[in-house]
Order: C-alpha cells, then structure tokens, then sequence
C-alpha cells in the first residue's frame, strides 16, 4: 500500500490499462490517450449518483448469474467499507466494478464509445503526464482557449460543471487549489482550469435546467477560432435596444457578492434585487435575473450576521466559532464566483474568439448555482433560527436544524455542529479533570456565584444553567457533568485535599478537533457518556472516601441518631435523673456551665464514655428562648456542633430540625419519666394508706387514669422510636451505604428528616394533631401534680391520726386517760374535715379523667382521617379494645368509609 501510495494517478492508470488489456506500456499508449481524455473530460452520463443504487445493482447482477454467494459477500464487504473512513469516492468505485461486470455484447442506454470520436482527435493536454487525472480540467470550462470550439463539438453538458457546494465531505469543505486563485489573464485562467478541478459538482439529475443549459454541438469537430457572433439585442415596441444578456450576466456576478449592479439594485422598501421597470428587458431574462438575484439576497443575510457578531466579545466562543464556519462557506462561495469572474474576464478578453455555445449566461449560472443556493437558504434559515442566541442555547439551535432527511444538508450542519460544539468541548473537559470554570461570556451550562462562601460551596455556588444545555446533552449526563466539577472544587477549598486531579482519574486530552466534537457528540450513549462515568465515579468515589475517612462522616450520622434522637437510652436516662432538681426550676435561674457540668458527668457514667472524643467534643447543652412562666424542662436541649465539610451535609437547616425532633422526643420522654414517678408513687403509698378507706375510691380512680395514660404514652412511644426512628435510619443507612455521590446522601439525609418531621406531626399538615397530642402531655403533668397533691394531703393526715393514736397510747401507758372528749371531739373534727375534701379530690379526678378523654378521643378521630396509614394504624393501636370507640359516635366509621378506606390499601 505504501508503494501505490507513492506512485502518481498517471501512473496507476497506466497500469489499469495494461491489465485490462493485458498489453504492455507501450503498446497500450493509444488506450491510455483514450482513458485520459474520458477522465479529463466533461462527458457524464445521466446517471443517479447513489451509492445505495449501484451496489444493489450490483447485487441483482449477481443474482442474476446465480452467484448467491458472491452477492452475500459482496453485500457484507461493502457494509464494512461504509463504516470506515478509508475511500472517499465509493460511488465511483463501485459504478467502475459494475461497469466491468456487466456484458459488453448487451446493449447498454449509456453513450457509446463513437461519441468520443471528436474528443480524441484532439491532442492530448501537454500536461497529462505530470498532471493528475484527479486535477483534470474543470467540466463546462475550455481546454485551452483555441481549443474551445472543438471541445464544445463533441461537449454534452449532461453536468453542470460549476455546480455547488452539495458534495462535501462530512467534514466539511477541502482546502482552495492553489490554481483556482491564479489572475484573470486568458492563458492564467487557462492553466487553472486545466492545473485544478472545481470542488463543487452537480448531477445532472438535481437540476432541471441541466438540459436546457446544455448547448447544442456543431457539426462536426473543427479546432479552428469560432467566427464572430452578431451581438444579441432586441427591439422594443418603442424602439428601444434591450439590455445584452451579457451585461446582465456582469450584473448578477456582483449582486452575488452584495454588490448593487448597474442595473439591478436592491430594493430597501421590499429588501430584496429588482431591476427597474424603465429598464428595455424581456419577461424571460427579467424572471431569470430575478431568481438569481436571490443568491445575493442570501448571502447578504449570511454576511450580515457574521458582521454583527463577528467583532462582538460578548457574542462568546461558541458564537465566534459560529460566524467561523458562516465565513468558511462565504469562503468556498467566493471560490465559485472568482471561477465565473474569471470565465466573464476571459470571454471579454477573446471578443470575437469565443463561441456563444461556450460563454456564461443567465441559464447556465442557474445550472451552476443551484446547489450552492440550496446551502446559502439552508444556511440563511439557520442564521434566522440562532437569532438571540448564544452559548450552550446557540448549539441546540444547530443541532436542532440538523433533523433533516437530506444528507448533503445533515453533513453541513454536522460540520457547523462540530466547529460550534468544540469550545463547549473545552469548557467540559476543563471542568471534569481539573474542576476550571473560564467561562467569561456564560456560555456554558454550569454557572459560578462568585459571591457565595465556602461553607456553602456545594449547595449554592454551583448550579445549572439550563438554557445553556445543549439538546444533545441529557439532563442527567449534565447533572453528572456539575457533581464532577463541583467534587474537585469541595476537595480542594472545602476538604483542603492536595490531590492533583490527574490522580484521581485518568486525564483525557483537553482539546480535540471539531471533528472529534462532533462525533462524540454524535455518539451521546457511547464515547461522550463511558467519559462522562468514567470521570464521574472516580471524582464521586474519592471525594466520598475523603469524607468517610478523614471526616468520620459515618459516624457523626450514627451520634446524631444516639443522642439527637435519643438513640443513647442509658445516657439519655441517666441525663435525666441529673437533670430534674435543675429542671425543675424557673427557667430564669438556669447557668448553661452547670447544665454542661451535669453532662459531661452523664456521659462518664454511661456507655457513651467510649464514643470517639472527636464526637463528643461536638456535644454540648443549649437554652432555648425563656417565655414567661417557663420551666427548666421547657428550654433545655442538646445540641451538635458541626463545620467543615461535613457541615455540607448537617446544614443549618437540617440542625434546626434535629432540633425541633429532639424537644419532641424529649418531651415524650419526659412524660413517660412523670408516669414512671406517678407509677412509682402508686406502688410505694398503696400499702401505706390502706388504713384510710375513705380514699380507696379516689385511689382506684388514680389508678384507671394512670394506667389510661401509661397505655397511651407506651404506644406513641413504640410508634415513634421503632415505626418513625428505627425504620428511617435503617433505610437511611441503607441509602448511604449505596450513594453514589455526595447528593445522593444529602438527598438521603433530607428525605430522613421530612419523614421523622412528618411522622413526629412536627409539619404544617399535622399541626392540630401536634396540638391535641400536647395537651394530652399537658394533662398527665395536670395529673401529676393532682396525684402529688392528694397523696400529700393524705400522708399528712395519715402522719397525724398516727401522731394521735401514738399519744393516746402513751397516756394510756401513764394511767393516764387515753383522750379527753374535748380532744376527741377536735380530732373527730379534723377527720371529718378531711373527709369532705375527698368528694372535691374525686370531683377534680373525674374532671381531669374527662379533659383526658375527650382530647385523647379527638386526637383518635384525626390519626382516622389522616392520610398517612402509619397514624391510622397507630389510631388502632391505641383503642385495640375500642374502649373509646365505645363513648364517642364519630369514632365508629361508616361502612361506605371502611370500603373507601380497604379499596385505597389495596
């Protein structure tokens, strides 16, 4: 390969024809004159120039021959060159083998070889062998100048020749032939045509005018100059000359380029070319300049955009890489119109010397300028759609208007894609291997707050901006591209991690072509995304460890669980046992370094001894706002301090609810302390005061009451600990055991505290159900206080009648009388006065047992209608005997209620 790599295309064409005619070099000179004057010249046939077409006629050649086989391997080999990159011109290779394989003995509808008769008889170019058949002479234009009237003897003009820009490479345009930008002198334009082939051609096929364009031959070869032609003019009615076809022609050559010509101007009112009304021209030829005319029209719309933008800073890189590739088709634009200049330039040169059939006119600049008109109102439309738009957003407007079926069409804009796509390119490589934002205009799609603080780096100083995201970029690959960035920037300023970033994840190159850019933006779920996850579970993966290992994240999810939600039982107990002489007072008299001493003196005593010092240096005491009446118990609570990284996860919002759980949890706790002392109390004065009979019925009604609310503070205290607590740090824990990236356990974090907020009826959807679970707490502290109120009233009368009978006894002892009548008399008076306090304490019980009840019945009646199923089956939990079910109606739910109900748990 190498070797055929070296050799010139003569060369190898020399070769072709010995192997076909299995001749040697010199005696196939007559055949090789033959081949160059085919390739070098401007016969085409009226073909369909479609790859698709040619290999299935190929195909049904050999079906045809039975070679099923051989049609197979064929239809696989050429699958396999399509997906490669190796030949450029498969068309031509393929219409060459069909060529070869077909039966010369047929007849075929193509143009026979007798037709080349005229073409060689001319001498061959004095070039051709040291010019390549590749850079043959441009189809439609001469040979050499004296030669003109003999190639245009035998010339179809089946093609256009100067066609358009419709056969591109997907990478857009090739380079300018250096020939093509020679000077207009005759024999300079001559060696140009010949040294250079024009890099836009069009099939015959795509135009309708190719026919009419195509001059007739005369008849017979001559290599003679032409005679001089009669000047085209015309007489009106009024006598006056009409306007040569060949000043139109100079005309329309510069309103190609913008230009106003001397005749057609543009037209501001209407913004478009007219030629004057005044002006002696024919329907035909006017309707003809006309059609032209809106190349020019075009081109200005094209020109003007990359004017306007192309000198504006603030229009961005994408923007300026926009107006690059509008200026690169400008470019290839002008190489035609400087052809066709050249062409005008020659034919007013020779005068007298050129034939009519081979000068420029308004009919075949038609044929040559359709293809590039075709790209210009493509590329005028595009200009219109990205209109106000820049950045990110500019890129989807590209893309957007690639959605075509026309593969000339989607090629282009596949190039523009990739020249505008590749500074988004940079900008994402930057932020994904070294976490670098430069992003001067707002082009791309993550977006800085260089106001924010580093303690809230990665909640608020990073974020997407949307608009800018282009539509061939998901929403998730950008969310992973800002987790990338936004991990190395946390690392760096936040974990104070020196990591380069080459460490954690291999680098991939920083810059690639716009060819590069536009495949891999091609390929969304192949390269792009397998880089995008590489990059982003490497960053997330290392960031996670940092925080894990050096920060104990863990764990300080686990304290917060111990002793924030009072997960510690031991700890919390022993607390407050310490804590109740100094709780149990005015809130006013409070000193936090006591309650700090009380602490740190509970955690020696327990098991939270072994927690890690990192940890418990982090748990202190804190006083909420004292309101008036307040006690010690109602200001008082626990508090964490966090910073550093790990305050990315416990923000202040998140404190604050921990905060707002743990005075709920405390207050529950507290109230299942008060029963145990109620409880306690109970067992220790039953015996005590069974030798007061009177106060067994206030007794009993102490007990029912007591027993109603250790039922009912047992049961809320299982719901929350184990259903709320347990339940969602478990599938917290799970969470984060899973997390992938550091807003997956934020994520996870904050739905664990909506659920325990929620759940604790701490929510705004709870609130009534919060307020009637309080006033139960309000009541067994109400009860509290009765019980203790009743029982020192009854110890203090029972410690005076054994004061009484103890001196009664010891007078009897003395031989003395045991009690006067007067004394007897007092203390039968003060018993009965005790006695007719006890129907007051009853009345007072059955009061506080009725407050009770109606409360704890309406907080049943909302757990029923709430929507949350865990509260409805707490409301079951806490009547399981429909002890008040029973008392109040509007517990028994209807039946149409219970079916709605069932329906919605199925």
């Amino acid at each position: 390969m190498a070797a055929l790599d070296q050799k010139s295309p003569n060369v190898l064409l020399q070769n072709l024809c010995c192997k076909i005619t299995g001749k040697s070099e010199a005696d196939v000179a007559h055949q090789f004159q033959y081949a160059v004057r085919v390739i070098g010249s401007n016969y085409a046939p009226t073909i369909e120039r479609d790859e698709f077409l040619v290999s299935e006629k190929i195909k049904k050649e050999l079906l045809k021959q039975r070679r099923e086989a051989d049609a197979a391997l064929f239809s696989e080999l050429h699958r396999k060159l399509q997906t490669q990159g190796v030949l450029k011109h498969r068309w031509s290779i393929l219409y060459l083998l069909l060529s070869l394989c077909e039966d010369p003995r047929k007849p075929s509808n193509r143009v026979p070889v007798c037709s080349y008769g005229a073409l060689l008889a001319q001498a061959l170019p004095r070039d051709v062998h040291s010019t390549p058949f590749y850079y043959a002479r441009p189809q439609s234009l001469p040979l050499s100048y004296p030669e003109r009237s003999a190639a245009a003897h035998n010339s179809s003009m089946a093609t256009s020749g100067i066609s358009s820009m419709g056969v591109f490479s997907i990478n857009g345009p090739g380079p300018t032939p250096p020939s093509l930008l020679t000077g207009p002198g005759p024999q300079a334009v001559g060696e140009s045509m010949r040294g250079s082939r024009l890099a836009w051609t069009i099939p015959v096929s795509s135009s309708p005018s190719g026919a009419a364009a195509a001059p007739r031959p005369p008849s017979g070869p001559s290599s003679s100059p032409a005679p001089k032609l009669p000047q085209r003019q015309r007489r009106d009615g009024d006598g006056s000359a009409e306007i040569e076809e060949a000043a139109l022609v100079r005309d329309i050559l510069y309103v190609f380029q913008g230009i106003d010509g001397k005749f057609i101007k543009m037209c501001s009112p209407e913004n478009c070319y007219k030629i004057d009304s005044k002006v002696p021209l024919c329907k035909s030829l006017r309707d003809t300049s006309s059609r032209l005319a809106e190349l020019g029209w075009l081109h200005n719309k094209i020109r003007k955009y990359t004017d306007s933008h192309s000198l504006d800073r603030a229009f961005g890189l994408v923007g300026q890489s926009f107006c690059a590739a509008l200026h690169q088709e400008l470019k290839e634009y002008y190489r035609l119109l400087s052809v066709l200049h050249a062409q005008l330039q020659v034919e007013e040169d020779q005068g007298v010397n050129m034939s009519v059939d081979s000068s420029l006119t308004l009919r075949r600049l038609l044929v040559w300028t359709y293809d590039p008109k075709v790209r210009l109102k493509t590329l005028a439309a595009l200009v219109d759609y990205c209109q106000g738009r820049k950045g990110g957003e500019l890129a989807s407007a590209v893309h957007a208007y690639g959605k075509t079926g026309d593969p000339h069409m989607r090629a282009l804009i596949q190039h523009i894609l990739g020249l505008v796509s590749h500074p988004i390119l940079n900008f994402l490589y930057r932020w994904i291997y070294d976490g670098e934002l430069e992003d001067t205009y707002h082009e791309f799609f993550v977006a800085s707050d260089p106001t924010v603080k580093t303690d809230r780096l990665w909640h608020d100083k990073y974020s997407l901006r949307k608009s800018m995201i282009p539509s061939f970029i998901t929403m998730d690959q950008a969310r992973k591209v800002l987790l990338i960035g936004k991990s190395i920037n946390f690392l760096h300023q936040v974990c104070h991690d020196r990591t380069p970033p080459g460490k954690i994840m291999p680098a991939s190159k920083s810059t690639d072509s716009p060819k590069d850019a536009a495949e891999l933006f091609t390929d969304l779920e192949g390269a792009f995304q397998s880089k995008i996850d590489a990059a982003y579970f490497e960053t997330s993966k290392y960031l996670l460890d940092v925080l894990n290992k050096n920060y104990q994240l863990l764990e300080h999810l686990q304290a917060m669980r111990r002793y924030l939600l009072l997960g510690q039982g031991d700890f919390i107990r022993h607390l407050m046992d310490l804590l109740k002489p100094e709780l149990a007072r005015a809130a006013t008299t409070l000193y936090q370094h006591n309650l700090t001493g009380i602490l740190e003196t509970a955690v020696r005593a327990t098991n939270a001894q072994f927690d890690s010092p990192e940890i418990l240096k982090r748990l202190d005491v804190r006083l909420l706002e004292v309101s008036p009446g307040d006690t010690g118990w109602d200001v008082f609570s626990l508090d964490y301090h966090v910073e550093g990284p790990i305050a990315t996860v416990f923000t202040r919002e998140c404190m604050s609810h921990y905060l707002r759980v743990f005075n709920f949890l405390w207050r529950a706790k507290r109230m299942e302390y008060i029963l145990t002392d109620i409880w306690k109390g109970q067992m220790c004065n039953a015996k005590l005061l069974k030798s007061m009979p009177e106060l067994s019925g206030v007794l009993h009604q102490c007990h029912v009451l007591a027993s109603e609310m250790v039922h009912f503070i047992h049961q809320m205290q299982y719901y929350i600990t184990f259903e709320v607590l347990e339940c969602s740090c478990d599938e917290l824990w799970n969470k984060v055991q899973q997390a992938q990236d550091l807003d997956h356990i934020i994520a996870a974090h904050d739905v664990f505290l909506d659920t325990i907020i929620s759940r604790c009826l701490l929510d705004v959807n709870n609130r009534s159900l919060l307020n009637q679970l309080r006033a139960v707490f309000d009541q067994i502290i109400e009860f509290q206080n009765a019980q203790d109120t009743l029982y020192r009233s009854a110890l203090e009368e029972l410690q005076l009648r054994i004061q009484f009978e103890d001196k009664k006894r010891q007078r009897e002892e003395m031989g003395e009388w045991g009690v006067t009548a007067e004394r007897e008399a007092e203390e039968n008076r003060r018993v009965q006065e005790f006695k007719d306090t006890i129907p007051k304490m009853c009345s007072q019980l059955r009061l506080l047992t009725h407050f009770y009840q109606g409360i704890v019945q309406e907080f049943l009646r909302l757990l029923m209608t709430s929507s949350d199923e865990s509260l409805q089956f707490l409301s079951f939990r806490l009547d399981f005997n429909e002890h008040y079910k029973a008392r109040d109606p509007r517990l028994r739910p209807s039946l149409g209620a219970t079916r709605g109900r069932r329906s919605s748990n199925i």
